[in-house]
């Protein structure tokens, strides 16, 4: 029975939360609509400033994984390591990135976001200041693992963020942003890092030190603007609250009394086990796994071998080669703007094909992917202009970014509930695989040439082309047989019968 807002009697007065009586008179903390301090009535203002302090959590993440690659040279001369320690550097940073997201959904239920961004934007910082600061090999591969630990939250919390201050039919440009945030920056960071190792006073250590500079400066913006998102995380807050200054211990949140309050050993159990299962047992997460794990695979292959490519071929100089890696972010830019334009196309046709709506740019990306990657291979030769390759590379990160977009809101729509775990499963093989990919680059392009290499992931990327097409012919067949995504379909299927009425 609910009761009404507490007033006179209440240090709380009129603008306190709904509260609900339940069993043994405990009296629940909710809040009434449109309450301010509910995460989806806040500000735009304070919306879009969450939203974007996010992100640049994950521009940092994704520029310090790819500029690595840039001061392999100098890193290798100061250290003394070998090429392929060098690449566990790169490789140990995107590890954390496939294993670490799997708890740290956990620890968001359990302790909230906010806590979550401000220690891993912390000790973040510090990893950068730990490679910077490298003396030796082992202590190089270390603080990178670190690095992609704690850096992972900007990649995969950030999600969540959005998902908590944002209305469904609201999500779109803040999500596009997101994902232009994540794939963009693959490009930006070797493009800078490529003049500072140019730069003989500079070199490896300080693209790792503009890391740490820049990092330090987003813990103190976390900091000022982050603020929690999380529902349950606010009730409690404000439950204990009021039992602190009623001196009653009736008020409690839902979450406090929900079987998710059980413990974090449970929830971590949850997370560990779902994704992977999902990963196992569905077909849509299966083949889009290893469609966008194979693509963010060729992605590091790129990141580790333009710059090499270049400068065998066209005689590019370290500064030049990272200036050669603008082609990502100029085809990520107008990914971008091509995702707003299968937002028009899934509102006009969602009511018709459903999820599958979110499809129709996919089947272009299919195209998109292998075209790139044949003129890579192809036109890289010095009786071609620099400037085809390049238009290559474009090419293939409109594609890229196009497939990271549909997969992440696909997925999202399919799986309603437990889209966050099917998003796990596809980022952990995704992540595995862009691991893996680099690992054996240098020795694949040393046997059957950039040519040939190349020409075997373009023609890969065509045995993955009728991916989307039999998602949207099929895919509704498949979540009806899937236990996880059943419940989404069928109340759709009521929202649908009840318009018609």
């Amino acid at each position: 029975m609910e009761s009404p807002p507490l007033h006179a009697n209440d240090p709380y007065g009129e603008d306190s939360p709904t509260t609900t009586l339940g069993e043994q008179d405990i009296i629940y903390v909710d809040f009434d609509q449109g309450d301010p301090r509910h995460p989806t009535s806040f500000s735009l203002t304070k919306k879009w400033t969450i939203t974007l302090t996010a992100c640049i959590f994950t521009i940092l993440a994704c520029a310090s994984c790819s500029s690595f690659a840039l001061g392999y040279a100098s890193m290798i001369r100061d250290l003394g390591c070998t090429q392929f320690e060098a690449t566990l550097g790169l490789s140990l940073y995107i590890l954390g990135f496939a294993i670490v997201p799997l708890f740290t959904s956990a620890f968001s239920e359990e302790f909230g976001r906010r806590p979550l961004y401000l220690v891993c934007a912390l000790f973040y910082t510090l990893a950068q200041v730990m490679t910077a600061l490298s003396t030796n090999t082992a202590m190089m591969i270390v603080s990178r693992l670190l690095a992609g630990t704690f850096g992972s939250t900007g990649a995969t919390v950030v999600t969540g963020t959005i998902a908590d201050i944002w209305a469904p039919k609201d999500r779109g440009l803040p999500m596009s942003l997101y994902s232009l945030s994540a794939v963009a920056s693959f490009g930006l960071g070797p493009l800078v890092a490529g003049w500072i190792e140019a730069n003989p006073h500079l070199e490896w250590r300080w693209i790792q030190w503009f890391h740490a500079i820049f990092s330090g400066a987003y813990f103190l913006l976390v900091v000022v603007y982050m603020r929690e998102t999380r529902i349950a995380i606010i009730t409690a807050s404000i439950a204990r609250k009021m039992r602190k200054e009623t001196g009653s211990d009736r008020y409690h949140s839902r979450a406090e009394d929900s079987d998710t309050a059980k413990g974090l050993k449970a929830m971590l159990w949850v997370t560990l086990t779902r994704p992977i299962f999902l990963l196992l047992t569905e077909p849509t997460v299966q083949v889009l796994s290893l469609w966008i794990g194979f693509t963010w695979g060729v992605l590091f292959c790129l990141v580790e071998s333009i710059s090499p490519e270049l400068q065998a071929v066209y005689h590019f100089d370290i500064g030049e080669t990272g200036s050669a890696y603008t082609p990502l972010v100029l085809g990520s830019i107008i990914g971008f703007f091509a995702s707003r334009y299968q937002e028009t196309l899934y509102q006009n046709n969602v009511a018709r094909k459903h999820q599958e709506a979110r499809l129709y740019l996919a089947m272009a990306a299919a195209f998109l992917l292998p075209v790139g990657m044949f003129m890579w291979a192809w036109t890289a030769n010095p009786h071609v202009p620099w400037i085809i390759p390049l238009l290559a590379l474009t090419i293939f990160m409109i594609g890229a970014y196009i497939l990271y977009f549909v997969v992440f809101v696909y997925l999202a729509d399919c799986y309603g509930m437990y889209a966050s775990s099917a998003m796990a499963g596809q980022s952990l093989l995704r992540n595995i695989l862009s691991t893996t990919f680099p690992l054996f680059t240098k020795q694949m392009f040393a046997n059957l040439t950039y040519r040939w290499a190349n020409t075997m992931f373009g023609c890969i990327a065509c045995l993955m082309v009728p991916i989307p097409f039999l998602l949207y012919i099929y895919g509704s067949d498949l979540r009806r047989r899937s236990a996880f995504s059943r419940t989404t379909l069928e109340t759709e299927e009521k929202q649908t019968n009840l318009a018609k009425v």
